[in-house]
């Protein structure tokens, strides 16, 4: 029996927007996994996050339901304490003892990478596939080099630092976000201005 390939999608998704998708289903295909697991931070010690980890975690889920092959995994939100990508890994490779994972990240993170718990221990759990823009200056970190699987994808110019600014100046993140999570986001009140 062949090992099944799973790509691990981690990250803050708030809110999560048709950028991620579009990268995760691009690395799905070019990379020929069985399934993405999206996997949002719990307690994101590098990053101040506006919505609560239930509500990425409910967004994630409602953004991918009609995307097979996708899905979203507790596994970060559960664990209490700051979310440690190396831990997340572990975990995951626990649950799938018989697979291969690839973590998918951006170049930013990429970038970052000797600055997270244990990077040289990450790149022996997970295959690391870097998704980068298509004339994309990314240097791997010394560490990593020739570590990193670099995948160029003409990615749409997204960001979820603009979703929120753009929703809580009232605008509308209509054909950035999916409506799904458009919906969530309006019906559970995220990213507005404090009254």
């Amino acid at each position: 029996m062949t090992a099944a390939r799973i790509g691990v999608f981690g990250g803050s998704f708030d809110p999560i927007h048709n950028g991620h998708l579009a990268a995760a289903s691009a690395v799905q295909q070019a990379m020929n996994l069985d399934r993405v697991l999206f996997v949002p931070a719990g307690d994101q010690w590098q990053k101040h996050l506006s919505a609560s980890a239930q509500d990425r975690l409910a967004m994630v889920a409602v953004a991918i339901d009609q995307h097979p092959g996708f899905e979203v995994s507790d596994v970060d939100v559960r664990r209490s304490g700051a979310t440690y990508t190396v831990d997340t890994l572990k975990e995951l490779q626990s649950q799938n003892p018989d697979s291969n994972l690839f973590f998918i990240l951006g170049t930013d993170a990429a970038a970052g990478l000797q600055s997270w718990k244990s990077p040289v221990e990450l790149l022996n759990l997970a295959e690391f596939v870097v998704v980068t823009r298509p004339g994309s200056d990314f240097s791997e970190p010394d560490f990593a080099v020739g570590r990193l699987t670099r995948f160029e994808f003409d990615a749409l110019d997204l960001s979820s630092t603009s979703m929120r600014s753009k929703l809580k100046s009232g605008n509308t993140a209509t054909g950035e976000v999916p409506e799904s999570v458009l919906d969530y986001i309006q019906e559970h009140n995220l990213y507005k201005e404090p009254r």
